[in-house]
C-alpha cells in the first residue's frame, strides 16, 4: 500500500512539474508573440515612413519634370513662332528674288534674240565659206580612215612607251580604277545596290565599269553599248557646230569618249581571278569573243588567262557518215577543234572583226568592230590582244561549218605583236591574213612570204585588190576585197576555209597555249589559284583510285542507305506523333531505331577524301579556300561528266516518261530502275561532300560522341558551311536524293551564320516551277549567281544562297540579305511523285516571304499541273494562318505577243485560280472565294511575262536583251515588295525551318483523286 501511495505522490509531483512547465512555455509563447507583434508594428511603421519619403521624392520629381515639360513646350512654341517668322521672311525674299530673276530672264531673252539676229546675218555671209571648209575636212577625214597608220586609226599607244603608259593611267583615272592597289572582287559587284536596280543606257564615266559588269552579269550583251553621258555645255552658240568641223580647231576638242572595249578590258585588268572568271563566263554566255592572250598594259608581258575558261562549256551537233546527228558537250579548255587565225599587217580599210562576225554569226557582233555602236577612234587597251570565239554547229544543213571551229582574232598590226603572231600561227589549222598594198621590201611582206612557204593553209585577203584568184596552189588562196559586196566575200572565204579544213587534221586545244614559254599563265602566277588547284588535284587523285558507281557508298557512308533509312523512320515517327491518339510505345520504338542508325553512322569509317576536304577548308585563308572550292567543283564536274554521258540514253528515256491521268508516274521496268540508280550514283559534286559532312555532324550530335578519325571537333563543322555561304556558295537545304531536310545540320549552320554576321534580317525569296522551266537561269541572271543550269544536270532538292544588300540600301529595304532558295523542278523526270511535289511546294511556299511561280510558255496542261500543286500549298498555308505572297512568271513569250495578250492572259489566270479556290474551299471546309483570299496576290502587278531567253536558235544565239529587261523589271518588283515586308531575323528563320518542316512531316498529303480543273 505504501508503495502505491509513493507512486501516486510521484505521479502528482510529476503532474505538477508538467503543469508548471506548461505555464512557463505558455508565458514564453505569449512573450514571443508580443515581441513579434512589436517587431511587425515597427517594420510596418518603417515601411510606411519609407513609402511616404519615396512618395514625397516621386512627387517632387514629377513636379520638376512637369515644370521642365512646360518649359520645353513653351520653348517649342517659341521656336515654332521664330521659324514661322523666318519662313515668312524667306518666302518674301524668294518672291522678290523670283521677280528679279524674271526681269533678268526677260532682259536675257531680249539680248539673246538680238544676238540671234546678228548671228543669222553673220551666218548668211559665212555659210558658203563654212560649207567649203566642211567638205574639205570631210574628204580629208575619209582619206585618213582608209589610209592612216595603225596608231592613228585606232588611237593605239604601245604600252612600252611613256606615252602609252600615260594613256593607260589616264584611262584608269577617268574610269575611277586603281589597278595597282585593290582588285575588284565578285563580292563588290554581286550585292544589291541602288545602281543595280536601275536600267542604264548611259552613265557618268566613273560608273561605266559598274554598269558594264552589272549588265554583263545579267547576260545582257548590250553591256558593250553603254556610253558615257555628254558633259559638254549645251549653251554653245550655233557657230561652234561648224567650228568643230574645221581641222584648225581639232586641238581644242574635248577628250574622245572611252571605247567600249577599253571599258571591258579595264574591268578585266582590275578584277581579281575569281571575278575575271565570272566575267569571262558571262561573256561566253553572251556569245562574245573571249580574251585569249592579253598584254599587260604597263609591262607588255603576255598573259594567257586559262583559269577564266575553266567553267565554260560548249555544245554542238554534227552529222556522221550515216547522216546521224551526234551531240557533243565539252569543257571548252578540253575541246579539240580546228582553229582559224585572223590577223593583219599594216593599216587596212576593211574591218577584220566585222568579216569574222559574218562567218560566225552575221546577226551578232561576236567580235567588236569599228562600226559597232559606241565605237571610237581612240582605243587604248586592245592593241596586241588576241580574242577567241567558237562556231558551234547545230547539225543542220544551213550550218556554215559542219563541226565546232575556233576563231582567233589578233587586234592591231601583227607586225608589232610578234609573239602573239608566232604562237597562234603555229597552232592554227588555217591562217587568214588581211593585207594592204605592200612593197616587196616591206618587213610585213617578209613575214607573209614565210607563211606562204609553210605547208599550213594560208588565205590572203587584199583590201586594195579587186581580183579574186582561185586556189593558186594546194592550201593557198588570194581573195580581193576592194569594191566587193561583203556577203559575197564572206561566202567565198567560208568555202576556202572549209576546203582547207577538209584537208587538215590539225586541231587546237586551249590548254596547249600554256606550253609556250613566251606567255605567263594566270593559274601559275596567282599563288592562291595555284595552291587551290594543287589541293583540288590531290583530292581528285584520291577519288580517281575508286570506281565511283561501285564505291560511292564507301566514300560517303553516312548519306547512303543509312541516311535514307533514318529519313523513312523520321517520317514514320512524325506520322505517329501527328495522329490524335499517338502510340507512345511505337514512338519510343522509332526513336530507338533512329538512334541506332545514328550510332551506325558514327561508327562508320570516314573516307580519306572527306578527311582531306575538311583539313583543306580549315587550314586555308579565305581567298585560297575560294579557289580550292572552285577548282574542286570544276574537276568534279569533269570527272563525273563521263558517267553522265554514258547514261545519256537513260536520261532521254526518262525525259519522255509521262505521268498517268492521276499524276502518278508509270511503274518503271526493273532495268530502268537499275540504270536510274547508276545515273544517280555517277553524280558526285560539292553538294555530296557537304551532305556527308552534315550527316557526320548530325550523327555525332545525336550520340554526343566524336567520330573516330575526324581530325577536328565535330562542333566546328557547321562553321565551315557558314563560311562557304558567306563566300557566296549555295548550301543544300533539302537533300535532293532523300527528299529530306537535315534540320539539325541546317539549324547549326544558321546558328554559326548568326555568330559570324550578327543578328541580321533576311528576306527569303523562293522559286517554284516544273522541270527545265528556266528557274535557275532566271535567278542567275537576276543576282549574278551560278546555280547549275547544264543540260542533264537539273537542280535536285533545294539550295539556299545569300545575296548581300549594300549599306546604302539597308535602310530602304529593311533587311540585310536576300536568301535565295532554288528548287528542283516539280514532276522531275524519274523521281517525282505527287506526294513529293506537294511536300516540296508547301515547304518552299511556306519558307519564302515571296515565291516566284515559274511557268514556261503557254502550255495549258503545264499551267494546270503546276497550279494544282501550288494551290494545294497555299491552301495549307491558310490552314496554319500564314499568308504567303507569290508572283507568276510566264517565260518564253514573244515580245510582240506579250504586249497584246498579257491582259487577256491575266484574266484567264485569275479565273482559273478563283475556280480552283471555290472547288478546294468545299473540300478543305474553307470560306475562301478567290485566290487572293489564300495568298498575297494581285493579278495586275503579280503576273510577269518574259520574252524568249535566246535571240535566235541555239547553240549560237545570244541571250535576248528583252529577257534581260524583264529580269531587271522583276528584280525591281521583288525589292519593292521586300521593302514593304518585315522579313525575319536569322534566329527566327532557324527556328521556323525546324518547326515548319516538322509540321510538314506530321501532315498527310493525300491528293484528290480528281483534278481541280476539268
Amino acid at each position: 500500500m505504501k508503495i502505491v501511495m509513493d507512486r501516486v505522490r510521484e505521479r502528482e509531483e510529476l503532474m505538477d512539474k508538467l503543469e508548471e512547465e506548461k505555464k512557463r512555455m505558455k508565458m514564453m509563447m505569449e512573450e514571443d508573440r508580443e515581441n513579434h507583434d512589436e517587431d511587425r508594428k515597427r517594420r510596418e511603421e518603417e515601411d510606411r515612413k519609407r513609402w511616404e519619403r519615396e512618395k514625397q521624392i516621386y512627387d517632387e520629381q514629377f513636379q520638376r519634370l512637369k515644370i521642365e515639360m512646360e518649359g520645353i513646350i513653351r520653348e517649342k512654341e517659341r521656336i515654332g513662332r521664330e521659324r514661322q517668322g523666318q519662313l515668312e521672311d524667306l518666302e518674301k525674299r524668294l518672291k522678290d528674288e523670283i521677280n528679279v530673276r524674271e526681269d533678268q530672264q526677260k532682259t536675257f531673252e531680249e539680248k539673246l534674240k538680238l544676238l540671234g539676229e546678228q548671228h543669222e546675218n553673220e551666218l548668211k555671209r559665212r555659210r558658203v565659206e563654212w560649207r567649203e571648209q566642211y567638205e574639205r575636212a570631210k574628204e580629208k577625214i575619209m582619206k585618213m580612215i582608209c589610209s592612216e597608220t595603225d596608231h592613228s586609226l585606232q588611237g593605239e599607244n604601245k604600252g612600252n612607251g611613256t606615252a602609252g603608259v600615260r594613256a593607260v593611267e589616264n584611262l584608269f583615272h577617268r574610269l575611277h580604277l586603281h589597278r595597282r592597289h585593290n582588285k575588284l572582287k565578285a563580292a563588290d559587284v554581286l550585292r544589291i545596290t541602288k545602281h543595280s536596280l536601275q536600267s542604264h543606257e548611259s552613265c557618268a564615266e566613273e560608273e561605266l565599269i559598274q554598269t558594264f559588269i552589272q549588265k554583263l552579269l545579267m547576260m545582257n550583251y548590250r553591256a558593250r553599248y553603254i556610253h558615257a553621258k555628254e558633259t559638254s555645255d549645251s549653251f554653245e552658240d550655233e557657230s561652234d557646230i561648224f567650228k568643230d568641223l574645221s581641222l584648225s580647231n581639232q586641238g581644242m576638242s574635248q577628250p574622245e569618249r572611252i571605247h567600249p572595249m577599253d571599258v571591258q578590258m579595264a574591268a578585266f585588268h582590275c578584277a581579281d581571278g575569281l571575278l575575271k572568271q565570272l566575267m569571262v563566263t558571262k561573256l561566253s554566255q553572251c556569245q562574245y569573243a573571249l580574251p585569249l592572250l592579253v598584254p599587260d598594259p604597263f609591262t607588255q608581258h603576255i598573259e594567257f588567262p586559262l583559269w577564266t575558261f575553266r567553267q565554260i562549256k560548249k555544245s554542238w551537233k554534227m552529222r556522221n557518215t550515216n547522216n546521224e546527228t551526234i551531240s557533243q558537250t565539252f569543257p571548252i579548255y578540253k575541246a579539240e577543234t580546228p582553229m582559224v587565225f585572223f590577223f593583219r599587217f599594216g593599216s587596212v580599210s576593211s574591218s577584220k572583226s566585222e568579216l569574222m562576225n559574218s562567218l560566225i554569226n552575221e546577226r551578232h557582233n561576236t567580235f567588236f568592230h569599228r562600226n559597232c555602236p559606241g565605237s571610237s577612234r581612240s582605243r587604248v587597251l586592245m592593241d596586241g590582244v588576241v580574242e577567241i570565239a567558237w562556231f558551234c554547229s547545230s547539225g543542220k544543213n544551213m550550218d556554215k561549218f559542219t563541226d565546232c571551229v575556233a576563231f582567233c582574232n589578233l587586234h592591231g598590226d601583227a607586225g608589232h605583236n610578234d609573239k602573239q603572231l608566232q604562237i597562234l600561227s603555229e597552232m592554227a589549222s588555217v591562217n587568214v591574213v588581211i593585207l594592204p598594198k605592200l612593197q616587196r621590201n616591206d618587213r610585213s611582206m617578209t613575214e607573209v612570204q614565210k607563211l606562204y612557204n609553210d605547208s599550213k593553209p594560208l588565205i590572203c585577203l587584199f583590201t586594195e585588190d579587186v581580183s579574186t584568184l582561185p586556189e593558186m596552189q594546194k592550201g593557198k588562196y588570194n581573195i580581193g576585197l576592194k569594191d566587193r559586196n561583203q556577203s559575197d566575200v564572206s561566202e567565198e572565204l567560208r568555202r576556202a576555209i572549209n576546203d582547207c579544213l577538209s584537208d587538215s587534221s590539225s586541231t587546237f586545244r586551249l590548254e596547249d597555249v600554256a606550253k609556250h614559254s613566251d606567255t605567263r599563265v594566270d593559274e601559275e602566277d596567282d599563288d592562291d589559284c595555284r595552291r587551290g588547284r594543287d589541293a583540288a588535284q590531290q583530292m581528285m587523285s584520291l577519288l580517281k583510285k575508286k570506281d565511283l558507281i561501285k564505291n560511292k557508298e564507301s566514300i560517303l557512308p553516312c548519306q547512303g542507305k543509312l541516311w535514307h533509312q533514318w529519313c523513312q523512320k523520321n517520317r514514320e515517327l512524325h506520322k505517329i506523333q501527328g495522329e490524335e491518339q499517338g502510340n507512345e510505345k511505337e514512338t519510343n520504338k522509332k526513336k530507338t531505331e533512329m538512334n541506332k542508325i545514328h550510332e551506325q553512322q558514327n561508327k562508320s569509317d570516314i573516307s580519306e577524301i572527306i578527311k582531306f576536304f575538311i583539313t583543306e577548308i580549315n587550314s586555308n585563308a579565305e581567298h585560297e579556300r575560294m579557289f580550292f572550292l572552285k577548282w574542286l567543283t570544276i574537276l568534279l564536274d569533269e570527272q563525273t561528266s563521263g558517267g553522265l554521258k554514258s547514261n545519256e540514253k537513260l536520261s532521254t528515256v526518262k525525259l519522255k516518261e509521262k505521268p498517268d491521268k492521276y499524276g502518278q508516274p508509270h511503274p518503271k521496268p526493273k532495268k530502268h530502275v537499275k540504270l536510274s540508280e547508276d545515273l544517280q550514283d555517277a553524280g558526285f559534286g560539292l553538294e555530296h561532300i557537304m551532305r556527308e559532312i552534315g550527316q557526320i555532324f548530325e550523327s555525332c550530335s545525336s550520340v554526343k560522341k566524336q567520330k573516330k578519325g575526324l581530325q577536328f571537333d565535330f562542333s566546328s563543322l557547321p562553321s565551315l558551311a557558314a563560311e562557304m555561304m558567306i563566300s557566296g556558295f549555295p548550301l543544300e537545304l533539302m537533300d535532293g536524293d532523300a527528299a529530306h531536310v537535315p534540320v539539325i545540320w541546317i539549324s547549326a549552320v544558321l546558328e554559326e551564320l548568326i555568330q559570324k554576321l550578327g543578328h541580321q534580317r533576311v528576306f527569303v525569296l523562293s522559286v517554284l516551277g516544273l522541270q527545265s522551266s528556266g528557274k535557275s537561269t532566271m535567278l542567275n541572271a537576276m543576282f549574278g549567281l551560278q546555280f547549275s543550269v547544264s543540260a542533264g544536270r537539273c537542280t535536285r532538292g533545294a539550295f539556299m544562297q545569300l545575296v548581300t544588300v549594300s549599306d546604302e540600301m539597308k535602310p530602304q529595304m529593311n533587311f540585310d540579305y536576300i536568301l535565295v532558295v532554288d528548287t528542283e523542278g516539280l514532276q522531275l523526270a524519274g523521281s517525282s511523285t505527287r506526294h513529293h511535289d506537294n511536300e516540296l511546294a508547301t515547304f518552299v511556299v511556306g519558307l519564302g516571304n515571296l515565291t516566284l511561280i515559274n511557268i514556261f510558255g503557254e502550255n495549258p496542261t503545264e499551267l494546270q499541273e503546276i497550279l494544282q500543286i501550288v494551290f494545294k500549298a497555299f491552301m495549307r498555308m491558310k490552314k496554319v494562318r500564314l499568308n504567303p505572297s507569290c508572283v507568276f512568271v510566264h517565260q518564253n513569250f514573244s515580245y510582240v505577243t506579250t504586249a497584246e495578250k498579257n491582259m487577256e492572259g491575266k484574266k484567264r489566270l485569275q479565273e482559273k485560280l478563283d475556280d480552283m479556290t471555290k472547288l478546294a474551299a468545299k473540300d478543305e471546309v474553307s470560306d475562301a472565294e478567290c485566290f487572293s483570299d489564300v495568298a498575297g496576290f494581285d493579278v495586275q502587278y503579280d503576273v510577269k511575262y518574259f520574252s524568249q531567253l535566246w535571240e535566235g536558235n541555239p547553240p549560237m544565239a545570244p541571250p535576248n536583251p528583252n529577257y534581260c529587261d524583264n529580269i531587271q523589271e522583276l528584280k525591281k518588283t521583288i525589292t519593292t515588295f521586300a521593302s514593304k515586308s518585315h522579313g525575319m531575323m536569322l534566329i527566327e528563320l532557324k527556328d521556323y525551318i525546324k518547326n515548319f518542316w516538322e509540321y510538314l512531316l506530321k501532315e498527310r498529303f493525300v491528293p484528290s483523286q480528281h483534278g481541280m480543273l476539268s
